[in-house]
């Protein structure tokens, strides 16, 4: 068996897999609130607990929310160190892989099935072209795919920690808010385009730059919860009870996130396509199909044209990084490759 893991700062999901069955079928999966644990070993231990006696695990690939270097990884947004070699000696496993979280999720998309895609622009699609990811969640993340001799490859990225280029009068104004009110030196897409800190973000500056009143509501809601930014969305979605504020934050934010998948696309030049992953974009995706998505994504003057002919799509299985993971544990034993394949054709 192949244990893998989707490690981020809010949850970790830790499932096994077989070399008979591959990375799109899991045996055992149980999911874990991240910060309820020290490590990742204590998790593990938990996780075993519950599993078959009879279980027998060869080797572990774990997909983090942050850099790797050298099998070692710092988890960005929770207080974690993994160190690959003190989880293979803790357990007596023959191979612990570590990864990035969206180079997992671009490893998935291979092999992702038909309808784990929606299709948002079909493009002109170019056979082995590059793949970009972007992926907002808790934070921002993105990843790239290049065609090596027949086989992906997928590259890790800290791209959402560049600098936040305002495209607009309303988001100059953001940048200038987080600048000089919020104290922030340094102003990144990750700060503006993510679920932990982008939403409540562009909230705050709204509601200080008088853009819109909080209604009484909003504000007992917001009050009573934790994380304000499952509020804030939930208001911006709900078709019966319009929240001006809450859909105006959804509006600058998928601004903001389609010029990000633009410039990445631009970047690395996207022919193959480009996906859009984390957890915010499915449950979006009515945001996602209106024009200024798209209108925001090519608005790249003279190469709006050829960004038109990029494909733009939405992961929407939510175990894209996990299937990721587990293919690439796979593909680093002495089992069969899954990595090989073209995106599957929608």
């Amino acid at each position: 068996m192949l244990l893998a893991g989707d490690i981020g700062g809010t949850k970790t999901v830790l499932s096994l897999f077989s070399p008979d069955q591959g990375p799109n079928t899991t045996i055992m999966q149980k999911t874990f609130a991240s910060t309820a644990y020290q490590s990742l070993e204590a998790m593990i231990r938990d996780f075993l607990q519950t599993a078959d006696g009879n279980v027998e695990i060869e080797a572990a690939c774990f997909a983090v929310a942050g850099p790797v270097f050298s099998n070692r990884a710092h988890i960005t947004n929770l207080s974690w160190v993994i160190d690959a070699q003190n989880v293979r000696s803790t357990f007596g496993w023959s191979s612990v892989l570590l990864m990035n979280d969206l180079e997992a999720v671009a490893y998935a998309i291979p092999i992702l099935e038909p309808d784990d895609i929606f299709t948002l622009s079909a493009g002109s699609p170019v056979a082995g072209g590059n793949i970009s990811v972007v992926a907002p969640g808790t934070g921002l993340g993105e990843a790239f795919l290049t065609m090596n001799d027949g086989q992906y490859i997928a590259h890790a990225s800290e791209g959402s920690h560049a600098s936040f280029a305002p495209t607009n009068a309303l988001q100059l104004g953001l940048l200038s808010f987080l600048q000089e009110t919020m104290g922030f030196d340094h102003v990144s897409y990750e700060r503006v385009c993510s679920g932990g800190l982008g939403i409540p973000n562009i909230y705050r500056y709204l509601i200080e730059t008088k853009f819109a009143e909080e209604p009484k509501w909003l504000s007992e809601k917001l009050s009573a919860s934790d994380d304000p930014t499952p509020v804030i969305m939930a208001a911006a979605l709900d078709q019966e009870t319009a929240c001006p504020l809450c859909q105006a934050v959804l509006d600058l934010f998928v601004s903001i996130l389609g010029a990000e998948a633009g410039n990445h696309a631009l970047k690395i030049m996207a022919t193959g396509g480009i996906y859009l992953g984390g957890g915010i974009p499915p449950r979006i995706l009515p945001e996602l199909q209106k024009p200024a998505f798209l209108n925001a994504l090519r608005s790249k003057g003279r190469f709006q044209s050829m960004l038109t002919n990029f494909p733009v799509n939405v992961i929407l299985n939510a175990q894209a990084g996990l299937i990721g993971a587990a293919a690439f544990g796979f593909d680093h034993q002495p089992v069969r490759s899954f990595l090989k394949a073209e995106p599957r054709s929608q």
